[in-house]
């Protein structure tokens, strides 16, 4: 019996010890919730006008912060006002709360920057619209992520201050999402973020397909919506999903790249869109589909997933990787290509010893008939693209123990 209690002891120390206030100050507190990268500037200049974007959190917390970025302005950028709230439907919401940057309720992001605000207390669980408000005063050409899938809101040029608003003053939309790129969460019970990082598959076009004739704008079931869903429902670990997806972006720097995807291939983006999150776990890693479009090999590809892992490795992240989908524009040696990158994914089931897992989502949605085209109840009819079905078979086929 003394054994005994002597190892209850030994037990109930070793816990206490996990469980110091200098051990608990080494987890992770905050975790981004919510991402759409930047990928450009908008075509329009806001001047003395306020917008209203619209950002679903995968999973809430006490508190929230966000991140603004200018990576692609070409001048100094000064918001006037940010303030955050629970969206109430359209443009509208419930009470707003001031967001501060070092203290201050005006900040300047000079080009090229970045800057997360303070935190902001504010109570928010899964699947919470936040609205996240700003006003500039001055003339601003803002930095985007092109495809919200939703609406997002401006008030008109000259109108003024109106983040404290309920939402009348909003009477312009856009489907962009502007200056805000993410949004982190304090949640001490979550376990990590995971990351689906790639082109327009994971951005989530297609997701708005419902059928022929039908379109769900704003109903957010692209399908790393639906694996945040699953995640939140599930007894297991907690996780947050960030979305880091860039329609028509490529892993490699392929020779035929259109120009305004220049210098957005994983690599040079993956610091800001990936490593600049917080409380990063794991990246479902999904490429290669444009890079085979744009003339890149296999070994092109390869060589730029081995660059990618290693960096994400290095910074103790788990990667999983899924195999480049059929496409039926692939010409015979883009095939060739295809399932030369495709050996290298599966073989071992590792990645060749690259990641730490196979996400076969190749296996989802190839056509049992045609493996080289996308299963036609899931093509939204360009053969790249999957259709509201088929991003839910895609967040099905994830086995979250895999990822958890």
């Amino acid at each position: 019996m003394r054994t005994r209690n002597l190892a209850i002891a030994s037990t109930v120390l070793a816990v206490a010890a996990l469980l110091t206030p200098a051990a608990l100050a080494d987890r992770p507190v905050w975790f981004t919730s919510w991402a759409q990268s930047q990928q450009n500037l908008a075509p329009v200049t806001l001047h003395d006008q306020s917008m209203r974007m619209i950002t679903r959190l995968s999973q809430g917390g006490s508190a929230v912060r966000i991140r603004v970025q200018n990576t692609f302005g070409r001048q100094p950028l000064t918001i006037d006002r940010t303030t955050v709230a629970l969206s109430a439907g359209g443009a509208a919401v419930e009470g707003t709360r001031d967001v501060t940057f070092g203290g201050r309720r005006a900040v300047t992001i000079p080009a090229g920057g970045e800057m997360w605000s303070d935190r902001t207390s504010l109570n928010t669980v899964p699947d919470t619209d936040l609205a996240v408000s700003m006003h500039v005063a001055g003339e601003v050409v803002p930095g985007r992520h092109d495809a919200a899938f939703r609406d997002n809101y401006l008030t008109p040029p000259g109108s003024g201050d109106h983040t404290t608003g309920q939402g009348a003053a909003y009477t312009q939309t856009v489907q962009s999402t502007y200056l805000v790129s993410a949004v982190d969460v304090f949640n001490p019970r979550l376990k990590g973020t995971v990351v689906p990082f790639g082109s327009s598959v994971v951005d989530g076009v297609g997701s708005t397909d419902c059928g022929p004739g039908c379109t769900e704008l704003g109903t957010n079931k692209r399908w790393t919506d639906v694996l945040a869903r699953r995640i939140a429902a599930s007894p297991g670990p907690q996780l947050a999903v960030a979305n880091a997806g860039v329609s028509g972006t490529t892993s490699a720097v392929c020779p035929r790249t259109p120009a305004p995807f220049v210098g957005l291939d994983a690599l040079s983006r993956l610091e800001r869109d990936v490593l600049a999150l917080h409380g990063v776990s794991d990246v479902i890693y999904y490429y290669g589909t444009n890079d085979l479009a744009n003339g890149c090999t296999a070994a092109d590809i390869v060589t730029s997933y081995r660059a990618v892992f290693q960096r994400l490795r290095e910074a103790g992240i788990a990667v999983h990787v899924t195999p480049i989908t059929p496409r039926p524009g692939y010409s015979d040696q883009n095939n060739v290509d295809r399932h030369a990158v495709n050996d290298f994914v599966k073989r071992g089931g590792d990645c060749s010893d690259t990641c730490a897992a196979v996400q076969d989502f190749d296996q989802v949605l190839e056509d049992p008939i045609k493996p080289n085209s996308i299963n036609a109840q899931y093509d939204v009819g360009d053969g790249v693209h999957v259709n509201i079905r088929g991003q839910r078979a895609i967040a099905d086929y994830i086995a979250l123990e895999t990822i958890a």
